[in-house]
């Protein structure tokens, strides 16, 4: 016959429908008193019906509290025999973990724990994972979310089932006790348990706020701030379920994968109630990865500000190595580490005539002299006044000739094909290779040395074709160049301007006129393996 405690939790567990057809389930058992009743509840469970599941159970040695930890991993392997139950044990290394990682041992311990519970779980066929966590737990928990700053999910606290890596479902069947009544519960049945001496150490914030703050909350509270907080958390759930319903359809109108980023439609995301668009921008950064331990509230309205800001190229750093930026009215979520190393930080001269190496990039250059008429022919014949594709394009925006989204897609195409197809220069000759292209300039308006370098804060030039000067940032931000294809933007300079924003437009500065005399020939080759500058837009 089931205890009261025991109906409880197999109750809890049926009303959650936490383990449904799952065949087998991993049991996470640290050896202290929650996970020691876990482990002894959930095999009478499965004796009287509530569990049709094969239990096994796991333990897992953070190496931390030395000989005692070694007691712990002999306990709960002791236990476990008694009960006739496979048990599996992973040692790791989380101070070293830490330092490695230079991030602390709650969070070294928590992250090699469930990488560890999961490679456990695949390797034995189980389909849950089972801890032990508890009404206090949830408390604490909702507490320290709400000092770092949270949000309605984040009030949810600790949910009866949540979804891992790889699909895999950890579920919580001891959540409605509370931590009294699991240690009544283990005197009841005369069962022993483990003590962590670190669980007294209040340098540890959750333990700060399991032995300082709630009691203080306590004193002040009618009745159980911990049935109190539980209350809330399932509040929480019930509203934040009917907010993933919305945002789930929104998700699939706005929401595009663009290789090794996320991308959200502005327009759409604006329209929307602020729990939505937080659900969103979530979505966004989980789905590459992100972690969500470290984002706080503050990230979340930076990231809403972003949003509405009508302004594109700006960008905020997040937590992880995550970045948000705004872009002709979409918002992008992508890591920073994926955006590769420029290769060289500072100018390099190029070399008159001769072939120059800037990183992965190569600049060849000639002189060619012309005879009387021949600057006329050059002048006429030279595929700048022909325009590339990309430059004609980029040209007939700055004019409003094309449209704002067909001018971002035809450029975003156009020069994405620069770094990737093999193709003659676009100035014809003799010239070509992968990604190589030419541009001629009148020597005579070239004031040396020339060099190439990556863009800086500040940059101006005079595009072809236009009588005023222009900054190169909002040059390349008019003519609807997308971020990520403006860090692969190199500027080539004399000692008193720019004269080549390559591979877009050069300067009408030093353009081929029928009087040029002599003409600056120079080509660069930007392979698909070209590095790119990693300045945000200025």
């Amino acid at each position: 016959m089931l205890s009261g405690f025991e109906k409880n939790v197999g109750d809890f567990i049926r009303a959650n429908e936490l383990f449904g057809s799952a065949e087998s389930v991993l049991l996470a058992v640290s050896g202290g008193a929650d996970s020691t009743a876990l482990l002894y509840t959930m095999q009478v469970l499965k004796a009287g019906g509530f569990v049709g599941a094969e239990l096994i159970c796991a333990h897992i040695n953070h190496g931390l509290r030395g000989a005692a930890a070694d007691e712990d991993e002999g306990f709960v392997v002791e236990q476990a025999g008694e009960l006739g139950l496979e048990v599996r044990t992973r040692r790791l290394d989380v101070r070293g973990f830490a330092r490695s990682e230079k991030v602390s041992l709650e969070t070294s311990a928590r992250q090699l724990r469930i990488e560890s519970l999961l490679e456990i779980a695949k390797a034995n066929g189980c389909d849950l994972i089972a801890t032990a966590h508890q009404k206090d737990d949830n408390a604490e928990t909702v507490v320290q979310r709400f000092i770092r700053g949270t949000g309605i999910r984040g009030l949810g606290g600790i949910w009866p089932a949540r979804v891992f890596a790889e699909k895999f479902k950890f579920v919580r069947p001891m959540l409605c006790v509370r931590r009294s009544e699991i240690v009544e519960y283990l005197r009841g049945r005369n069962l022993k348990w483990r003590e962590d001496d670190t669980n007294a150490d209040c340098t540890y914030r959750r333990n700060y706020i399991r032995h300082r703050l709630l009691p203080v909350l306590q004193a002040d509270c009618s009745g159980s701030v911990v049935e109190q907080l539980f209350d809330l958390s399932q509040s929480a759930r019930r509203y934040y379920s009917l907010v993933c319903s919305r945002a789930d359809e929104v998700w699939t109108e706005s929401a595009d994968s663009e290789g090794r980023r996320i991308v959200l439609d502005c327009k759409r995301l604006s329209a929307e109630p602020a729990p939505v668009k937080v659900e969103l921008i979530r979505r966004g950064l989980a789905g590459l990865g992100s972690g969500e331990r470290d984002l706080t509230q503050g990230h979340y309205k930076r990231t809403l500000r972003l949003a509405e800001q009508n302004a594109g190229g700006k960008e905020i750093e997040l937590p992880g190595g995550f970045v948000v930026r705004r872009e002709y009215g979409r918002l992008i979520f992508e890591r920073t580490q994926n955006k590769p190393e420029r290769p060289m930080g500072e100018a390099v001269e190029v070399k008159i005539p001769g072939r120059t190496v800037f990183g992965r990039y190569v600049i060849e250059a000639s002189v060619i002299e012309t005879q009387e008429d021949a600057g006329k022919e050059i002048a006429t014949k030279t595929p700048r006044h022909e325009k590339s594709e990309v430059d004609s394009r980029l040209r007939g925006n700055d004019i409003g000739i094309v449209s704002r989204e067909k001018a971002q897609k035809d450029a975003k195409r156009l020069v994405d094909s620069r770094w990737s197809l093999p193709r003659t220069s676009m100035r014809g000759g003799n010239d070509s290779g992968a990604g190589k292209f030419v541009e001629r300039f009148d020597l005579d308006r070239v004031q040396p040395p020339v060099v190439v370098r990556f863009r800086q804060a500040g940059d101006r030039f005079v595009p072809l074709g236009l009588g005023a000067q222009k900054k190169v940032g909002k040059f390349l931000s008019d003519a609807r160049v997308a971020q990520d294809m403006r860090r692969k933007t190199l500027v080539v300079a004399d000692s008193e301007k720019v004269i080549w924003v390559w591979p877009i437009r050069m300067s009408e500065q030093v353009k081929v006129t029928g009087q040029t005399r002599k003409v600056l020939q120079i080509g660069i080759t930007g392979t698909s393996g070209s590095a790119e500058g990693k300045e945000t837009e200025r």
